[in-house]
């Protein structure tokens, strides 16, 4: 439920085999560039990280990674949405996606749970679950934590309950909190598919920009 590509081209041109020893400044600039290993964000959520029905690299975590080589910012998106995943599921799955380190996680799940109706304390339990066994893995690991809204026809009570759960992790973990991971796109016809539940593509860039003013700080670049 709730739910990039640089073309490098170059010619240079022919190298005297007497020079080869010669130092190329642009080459080696360029292979040095080429060889840095770049950190992972990691982007652990449900249909709505992954795209459900838009293309790949239009879904909001590629985005991301357009913004981060537009800036040469050396980090690389790993996009670990899964349709249909509730916190159950991704306290199942989140060690098996940790086989690489990790330097940012943002960890977007729950919509599915509140489309359900999962009791909120057990949805709090399982994004707590996650959160601690993604630092334990890696302790340096930053993460972010996506907030999100169940649906008005679950009644105010658990409304109520369910988006407590999202600022109660933030403060009891210390992490960065997106209050509403679809703030201006939800509830927007013209921004979202027919089934009035998923972004469409121009939802996609407002949800990239929702996430990118949390994250930039944490990467040290506050240019949106």
């Amino acid at each position: 439920m709730m739910s990039l590509i640089i073309l490098l081209g170059f010619s240079c041109a022919p190298v005297d085999s007497s020079e080869e020893g010669d130092n190329n400044p642009e080459l080696d600039q360029e292979s040095s560039s080429e060889s840095v290993p770049r950190e992972v964000i990691l982007f652990f959520g449900n249909s709505l990280t992954a795209g459900y029905g838009v293309n790949p690299e239009e879904a909001f975590p590629a985005l991301i990674q357009l913004k981060l080589d537009s800036l040469s910012i050396p980090f690389k998106v790993i996009n670990a949405g899964l349709s249909g995943e509730t916190t159950a599921s991704g306290v199942n799955r989140i060690e098996w996606v940790l086989r690489e380190p990790v330097s940012i996680m943002i960890l977007e799940l729950g919509g599915n749970d509140g489309l359900r109706g999962i009791d909120p304390e057990e949805t709090h339990g399982n994004l707590q679950k996650i959160i601690e066994l993604a630092i334990a893995k890696y302790p340096q690991m930053k993460v972010i934590i996506a907030g999100m809204e169940a649906p008005p026809n679950m009644g105010n009570q658990y409304t109520t309950a369910f988006r407590s759960i999202f600022n109660d992790l933030a403060a009891k973990n210390g992490i960065p909190l997106i209050p509403f991971l679809l703030e201006g796109v939800a509830g927007e016809p013209d921004l979202n598919l027919e089934d009035g539940i998923h972004p469409n593509q121009q939802g996609h860039k407002i949800v990239a920009n929702n996430v990118w003013k949390h994250l930039s700080p944490i990467i040290g670049n506050d240019e949106l």
